[in-house]
């Protein structure tokens, strides 16, 4: 049974790690798959279709919103309709991948001590591209008044995770998604903020692991909340991809249902 056989969802920032696995996911569900990325590639989408969906890579920078607008114009030629959206996109991380670069970087330094640089980082792709690809999303939405918006987020916005902007970023991730569902739910058009927990792609399927969860499983929590008839019911909320998997009875790679990284 693919029970996203019909519907088309847009994954950001999907080349690999968190969004990878979501993308897999909904592949997995049977949907058709656009996956953004700034160096994407088919090959990077292949195994969303040898999944059981169609996976489709589109080359965006979502700092750039001309390349944005044009990911959606591009999924409304070829489709006509949106129905998933994951804001997933994210440049918080980018100091953290490339030490060589910035050799100084320190992602526990007090706020004054550090780059004010890195507002720019994590704001611009990761709370302004969410709001840019939810704009374009929405106008396709209205038409078929259904839809779901995904942000994802993480515990930080709720409490201290050892930098103040990386904070501030996922608080305001969160309160976008209680706002935009205010006035998106006359639509019938949800959104909602998903936290992931400790990602270890690496995870064995055979060694049952309940404090890891994999992306391809948050891919899951999200088909899951993608195919609930009843899904209006979770707009504006916080959601934990651990507490669905009990919800919606799915579970990780080696059949363990993880427990949630920290508490709400």
């Amino acid at each position: 049974m693919k029970p996203l056989k019909d519907k088309i969802a847009l994954v950001t920032g999907g080349t690999k790690n968190v969004g990878k696995g979501i993308a897999l996911g909904l592949g997995e569900a049977g949907a058709t798959v656009y996956v953004t990325g700034r160096s994407i590639t088919d090959k990077d989408v292949k195994d969303i279709t040898e999944a059981g969906g169609k996976g489709i890579a589109v080359v965006c920078n979502h700092e750039n919103d001309d390349e944005v607008k044009e990911v959606f114009e591009l999924i409304e030629k070829n489709e006509g309709q949106l129905d998933i959206l994951v804001n997933n996109a994210w440049g918080g991380y980018n100091r953290l991948r490339n030490r060589k670069d910035y050799a100084g970087f320190k992602w526990k330094a007090p706020f004054w001590e550090q780059p004010l640089g890195l507002w720019e980082e994590m704001n611009n792709v990761g709370v302004r591209s969410n709001y840019i690809s939810s704009v374009y999303a929405t106008e396709l939405m209205l038409r078929q008044k259904s839809g779901l918006i995904v942000n994802i987020s993480f515990y930080a916005s709720r409490k201290y995770y050892g930098n103040v902007i990386y904070g501030v970023t996922k608080a305001a991730v969160d309160k976008m998604t209680m706002d935009m569902s205010e006035e998106l739910k006359k639509y019938k058009v949800a959104c909602v903020s998903l936290y992931p927990g400790y990602i270890d792609d690496k995870k064995s399927k055979t060694t049952p692991n309940p404090k890891k969860e994999t992306s391809l499983f948050v891919g899951r929590a999200i088909s899951a909340l993608a195919y609930d008839k009843n899904i209006m019911k979770k707009t504006g909320q916080v959601l934990v991809a651990a507490e669905l998997s009990k919800e919606y009875d799915f579970t990780d790679i080696d059949g363990v249902q993880p427990e949630p990284y920290d508490k709400l």
